[in-house]
């Protein structure tokens, strides 16, 4: 029984590995072709969009300008609206899964940081201070703040030239601003010694779409009538959130990556998992 619960968990690590891997390559190769449809070169069966078509955040910038003028920002195409409806409904659904499952940045991070945790051991995403740290995860509300009232202002995309998710797949056709290359390599550095540096402190998506894990209808909760305290969710979490103490996941950094359930990491069935309030088999009172 035991051997047929690790091969289900190693299950799901790997379908959530293979839809990471699925959305990298589907954007890596519409870059590609982007890049290429300039030169009249075409990738059979992928798209000629821009990237700025397929991003959510597109979508959150040019809502002030859409909606006072009509218009969208420079740059960004209706794709984007589309794009951020997805993810603002699988947020309100199951949280932020977006940024847990499908962002290449995020992944990539997260891929680097498996080096990292090699190099480093248990040091690793242990840097910084906790409460410097706390108070770091604040600066992508400012990110985010920033960033949408300097677009409504000017009408233009100036996010762009310092936008490491636009650098990571622009980075070779030379339209990507020295300041972006920078701020994707400082990252993609600090990746090997936090874990998902960019999500934790600076994505303004992220920060957007981490508001919806006060609401969501399906929550990760923790049955402590089961719970054995052994801390193993807490030192899953990529997010250094503690599952531990807590009967609902609300705070606003989780990725609902999952990590922490009984599905993946926690060794207790039917204790962390993704429910909704009437699904959950031991309700806290």
């Amino acid at each position: 029984m035991t051997k047929i619960k690790s091969l289900e968990k190693r299950r799901n690590i790997k379908i959530r590995l293979f839809i990471q891997i699925f959305f990298f390559a589907t954007i890596l190769l519409t870059a590609i072709n982007e890049y290429l449809s300039k030169k009249n070169i075409t990738i059979p069966f992928i798209s000629k969009a821009s990237l700025h078509g397929l991003c959510p955040f597109g979508g959150v910038v040019s809502i002030y300008k859409f909606v006072t003028e009509g218009s969208f920002v420079q740059k960004i195409h209706e794709s984007s609206f589309v794009m951020l409806g997805i993810a603002v409904f699988l947020s309100i659904l199951f949280g932020p899964v977006f940024c847990g499952w499908v962002c290449p940045l995020g992944s990539v991070q997260e891929w680097i940081g498996k080096l990292g945790k090699k190099i480093f051991g248990r040091r690793y995403n242990t840097f910084i201070p906790n409460k410097l740290d706390k108070k770091l995860r604040y600066l992508r509300y400012f990110t985010f703040a920033w960033i949408v009232y300097v677009i409504g202002k000017t009408g233009k995309l100036l996010f762009n030239d310092i936008d490491p998710y636009y650098a990571l797949f622009n980075f070779w056709t030379g339209e990507v601003k020295i300041q972006a290359i920078i701020l994707l390599v400082v990252v993609l550095v600090s990746s090997l010694l936090i874990e998902r540096p960019w999500c934790k402190y600076l994505c303004p998506l992220g920060g957007f779409l981490g508001l919806f894990n006060f609401i969501s209808i399906f929550k990760i909760r923790r049955n402590k009538t089961t719970c054995i305290s052994c801390k193993v969710c807490d030192k899953g979490c990529p997010m250094n959130i503690v599952v531990s103490d807590k009967d609902v996941i609300k705070d606003h950094q989780c990725i609902r990556c999952l990590k922490c359930t009984s599905e993946v990491n926690c060794p207790v069935d039917n204790t962390v998992f993704l429910s909704t309030k009437g699904g959950e088999l031991n309700e806290d009172k």
